[in-house]
């Protein structure tokens, strides 16, 4: 049974669903908010185990509807239409005090369910804005919504204390929050995250479509091709649930996309300079306006390009000046194709610090270095 919350110095969280966004909440309340008690329930009964031997968890719950009672929040951190089936099995599995909330990036049919279930008193909706193409609590980290935006959806009838009381609790975990409307919400992440997603799977399947049996542009397309449709990566499962919840939408944009196309598919039949160069200085402005200081859909790449002799040995100097400051490395890598990025070596660190510091480091000793922006 869960142990009774008798003060907010020591909050009971709720946890359904352990993946790459669950999990990585799970662990920021376990690093910002070490006596908070945390129930945690998935499917996955490795990631389970392996959430509790690391401390993230106190208790597995292994019955959904009898061990949330006591929470004072409860996460449903699953697939967007297991999110709603669980709803539906939390609404009287919860004690009259607790808010539910959710993480999925459609927000329109859960509002429904909230409507329909009775629980618009006992729900906050809410989508942190950061994923990767990674899955699974093996990839989950305590920093992942950190300076992250953080959308929070209440619904009419939820106290308004109850919305300041969690607004509060996000951003102790270093998002940032950001209140709409649950129509609005879709309308956005249409545009900025589930239209992007379909359109990278485009991208491949178009090349897929082109690439030789021996399969020569999976090494010609692995530079900047790769960077530009890693989000196609992402969880089948996921974004078939994402793309069916917030179809009216999608279908919207993929409307006047198809128009777009179709115009710009005449201008390239027909030559037409001025409608090409101004087609890529509007997409150019945009592009640059973008602010580049909060994290976003994905998780922030801190990588640097640079470029090495192609000598014995100096792959073994970069990597040396890296050790000599107990910097770890990502991952490294050799770019062959630089059709989108300068530089012939790769370096990927796991934070912002550690990138500039190494850049500085191999400018002192004379590399040309680039960031991509």
């Amino acid at each position: 049974m869960a142990i009774k919350n008798k003060s907010l110095d020591t909050m009971i969280i709720g946890f359904v669903g352990l993946g790459l966004i669950g999990g990585s909440i799970a662990k920021s309340i376990r690093r910002v908010y070490p006596n908070y008690i945390i129930y945690g329930y998935d499917s996955d009964k490795v990631a389970l185990q392996n959430a509790k031997d690391d401390g993230t968890l106190d208790f597995i719950v292994k019955d959904v509807y009898e061990e949330f009672y006591e929470c004072n929040y409860v996460f449903l951190c699953t697939p967007v239409g297991h999110n709603m089936a669980y709803l539906s099995i939390l609404k009287d599995a919860v004690n009259p005090d607790c808010i539910i909330t959710d993480v999925g990036s459609v927000k329109g049919p859960i509002h429904e369910l909230v409507k329909t279930l009775g629980l618009e008193k006992r729900f906050i909706g809410g989508h942190p804005m950061v994923g990767s193409e990674k899955s699974g609590y093996s990839a989950c980290h305590d920093r992942l919504i950190e300076n992250a935006y953080y959308f929070l959806t209440p619904t009419k009838k939820v106290s308004p204390e109850k919305v300041v009381e969690l607004n509060a609790f996000i951003e102790e975990l270093g998002a940032l929050t950001i209140h709409l409307d649950p129509d609005q919400h879709d309308s956005f992440t249409a545009g900025i995250s589930h239209v992007p997603h379909l359109i990278a799977c485009e991208l491949v399947h178009q090349v897929a479509n082109l690439d030789t049996e021996n399969g020569i542009l999976r090494q010609l397309a692995a530079g900047g091709f790769k960077d530009i449709t890693r989000i196609a990566s992402s969880s089948p499962e996921v974004w078939e649930q994402i793309i069916i919840s917030n179809r009216k939408n999608i279908a919207g944009i993929l409307h006047n996309m198809i128009e777009d196309l179709t115009q710009l598919h005449d201008a390239v039949n027909n030559a037409d300079n001025d409608f090409i160069h101004e087609y890529f200085r509007k997409a150019n402005d945009y592009r640059s306006s973008v602010p580049d200081n909060a994290v976003g859909l994905m998780q922030k790449s801190y990588e640097i390009f640079m470029d090495i002799p192609d000598e014995p040995g100096e792959l073994l100097k970069v990597l040396k000046i890296v050790s000599d400051h107990h910097i770890s490395i990502k991952n490294v890598g050799i770019i062959h194709n630089r059709e989108y990025q300068e530089g012939c070596l790769k370096l990927v660190f796991y934070s912002n610090e550690e990138c500039e510091l190494c850049e500085a480091l191999f400018r002192n000793h004379h590399y040309i270095v680039y960031q991509r922006k």
